[in-house]
């Protein structure tokens, strides 16, 4: 289906040790396919396995950070509900591509960044470290998580710099103290110098399988020349395809994606990379909500989700790719389902509870709507697509 025509032979040559393939992107992704497929078969199991197993995960990492971050068993559960039926992360878990693996490690870099930010300075340490190693893995199935690296090292400093200026301290206790308030025991600049080295070096490490392959094995001098080939091929200039769209378009849902659509296994099949519109409309008025939370009212906690989503969609709009496509919503689709019970949470206060439980309940009746074409449902005809397509930019 769609770019598994890519990922599932590199993946294959991978397991082969035979040779480099798709080298556009770095190995974490298709080792991942590669293992699934070592385990379940070469079989349409074995190339989705992993994508499975990741979005399942991806589910309880927005649970984790949904906890942490509120405290409350309520928002977690909505949160979490909301990403298993915002129908992106269904149809990428089923898929063997690339973005469901950078979802999951992203999410769980941020849940663990949440937990040493509040924890013990026993336990902050390998918290923190274990953030890193996410980091690392999430550039290492695509360097769109590079990004997200420099987010967590600016929110960390602003972090220390807004508590020293709560606290009357100075800038200098804020870059060197380790009694502070949030990961405690880390000092700032130590704490820098371990994410970095200890990404990066997870980054590089993820690339040995590469050395032992029958034909152009890489070597420890290809191994930067390699990164600039990987820069050339990503900015490169592409030719226009049927499904691009540019990144304004995606928070508006104006060009899903047909993975796929044929004739199998005796009937009509489709299978629509297609948001789901409550959860990805409803979600755009929650973004402003936490917004207004936090700009008027200072809650941090609104603010930084409402913040987290601008730039998962911003970054689309300077890094230099000729073409985008629907799928690269992939994580900020995940960020509205922070942002969603966020902004219920506030704007409860205990007053006219229950209103989550219609929004999910909105979001149950569009997923099951879309379901035969997210799941390559038989259906009635080839024209039968034509139900769901409500305006004609999604055919």
């Amino acid at each position: 289906m769609f770019d598994e025509v890519h990922y599932v032979p590199a993946a294959q040559a991978l397991l082969d040790l035979a040779a480099p393939r798709n080298i556009e992107h770095p190995l974490v992704g298709k080792e991942l396919i590669a293992a699934s497929i070592a385990l379940l078969g070469d079989n349409p199991f074995g190339w989705r396995g992993a994508a499975t197993v990741a979005g399942t995960t991806t589910v309880l990492g927005v649970f984790a950070i949904l906890w942490l971050l509120t405290a409350s068993m309520r928002a977690a559960l909505v949160g979490a509900v909301l990403a298993a039926l915002n129908q992106t992360l269904f149809v990428q878990a089923r898929t063997g591509m690339l973005d469901v693996f950078l979802g999951a490690f992203l999410i769980w870099a941020i849940a663990l960044l949440l937990w040493g930010m509040r924890g013990s300075p026993r336990h902050a340490w390998g918290r923190w470290i274990g953030a890193s190693v996410l980091l690392g893995l999430a550039v290492g199935v695509k360097w769109a998580a590079v990004p997200y690296v420099v987010l967590a090292v600016l929110a960390f400093v602003a972090i220390r710099v807004r508590d020293a200026r709560r606290a009357g301290r100075s800038l200098a206790w804020a870059l060197a103290g380790t009694d502070q308030p949030h990961w405690r025991g880390i000092g700032t600049v130590p704490g820098l110098l371990v994410m970095g080295i200890v990404s990066i070096a997870v980054y590089f490490l993820t690339f040995l399988p590469a050395f032992f392959y029958t034909l152009e094995p890489l070597t420890l001098g290809g191994l930067i020349p390699l990164q600039q080939q990987m820069w050339e091929l990503q900015t490169q200039i592409l030719p226009s395809h049927n499904y691009q769209s540019d990144w304004w378009s995606w928070p508006l849902m104006l060009r899903p994606i047909w993975y796929f659509y044929e004739w199998d296994r005796g009937a009509q099949r489709g299978v629509l990379l297609i948001g789901n519109p409550v959860v990805m409309w409803g979600g755009l008025a929650a973004v402003l909500a936490c917004f207004w939370a936090g700009l008027r009212e200072r809650s941090g906690r609104a603010l930084g989700v409402a913040l987290l989503w601008t730039a998962s969609v911003a970054i689309y709009a300077v890094i230099p790719k000729s073409l985008g496509f629907y799928y690269y919503y992939h994580l900020s689709g995940l960020f509205l389902c922070l942002a969603i019970p966020v902004a219920f949470l506030h704007f409860d206060r205990g007053r006219g509870r229950g209103w989550e439980e219609w929004f999910v309940a909105a979001s149950v009746v569009a997923f099951v709507y879309f379901y035969p074409i997210l799941a390559a449902s038989a259906l009635k005809d080839a024209q039968g697509f034509t139900h769901w397509m409500w305006f004609p930019s999604w055919r």
